[in-house]
């Protein structure tokens, strides 16, 4: 049996009722929250340990070292990572539940305009933030180390804090996987009518300064970073205006067809 998406609800439900959907859609999603925070808690010691791996490979083998300098920093690093991972572990509930809630308000063909982009959505996300784990970071970490020798005969190290480094991934990762929905909104802008191809096109000098002005704004202050942004983030606008093209000449020739169906129809 096909897959089969129901058009928009015939029923109109009084505003009570809207809100005690909302607050029941909000409940799951707040427990699901409390659920993979209570997991990732108690496994939170592993999760920094993994997200201090491209700080460890970036020094000597043998030295670094991590330190805090308030008593209380390490525990509240513990609390943070598990927020940190609590949200990505239960994103597709909340996700889920506030989709069942805006769903039932759209057509059966703005149901399927969506679902892509919410498919997209989490892969590119996820895309964005392998690239800042696996190539940028070790990328950044190791050009920071460099710094480390003399300097008028004092000794220079590198002392990260727990905090101060964990803000650090928690930067490059966010910064890195938000920036590669580029695609995702360029297309919702051109499914809405707010902006068209030729538009985006016209304007693609001024999107080349602002996109590196927004990877020097969200990255740390070094050009490697910098540029290991910049540089997907125009091939994604590339790559969103070809998609609006086929988009767009795949809708003409739907319209195409639907015209000459109806022509034939009134004969």
């Amino acid at each position: 049996m096909a897959f089969k998406i129901s058009d928009i609800d015939d029923t109109q439900a009084p505003l009570m009722e809207h809100l005690v959907e909302l607050r029941r859609r909000l409940m799951r999603a707040i427990m699901a929250m409390g659920v993979a925070f209570a997991f990732c808690m108690y496994f939170a010691d592993d999760i920094f340990g993994f997200l201090v791996r491209p700080l460890t490979a970036a020094f000597p083998e043998g030295q670094g070292r991590l330190v805090y300098t308030k008593l209380y920093e390490a525990f509240f690093v513990e609390i943070k990572v598990a927020l940190f991972a609590a949200f990505f572990i239960s994103f597709p509930i909340i996700a889920n539940q506030l989709w069942a809630f805006v769903a039932p308000g759209l057509y059966a063909r703005e149901k399927k305009a969506f679902l892509p982009f919410l498919i997209a959505t989490p892969v590119l996300f996820t895309l964005g933030a392998s690239l800042a784990y696996f190539i940028v970071m070790p990328t950044a970490f190791t050009w920071f180390l460099g710094f480390q020798g003399s300097a008028g005969g004092l000794q220079q190290e590198a002392l990260p804090a727990m905090g101060d480094y964990l803000d650090l991934v928690m930067r490059f990762i966010l910064a890195f996987g938000i920036s590669f929905l580029l695609p995702v909104l360029l297309m919702l802008l051109n499914r809405a009518g707010l902006v068209s191809r030729a538009q985006l096109a016209g304007a693609r000098r001024y999107v080349i300064v602002l996109v590196f002005a927004v990877s020097a704004v969200i990255t740390p202050p070094d050009v490697v970073s910098q540029l290991l942004l910049a540089v997907p983030l125009l091939i994604l606008f590339e790559g969103s205006l070809l998609l609006i093209y086929l988009s767009d000449r795949r809708a003409g020739k739907g319209e195409a067809q639907e015209t000459e169906a109806s022509g034939e129809a009134a004969e």
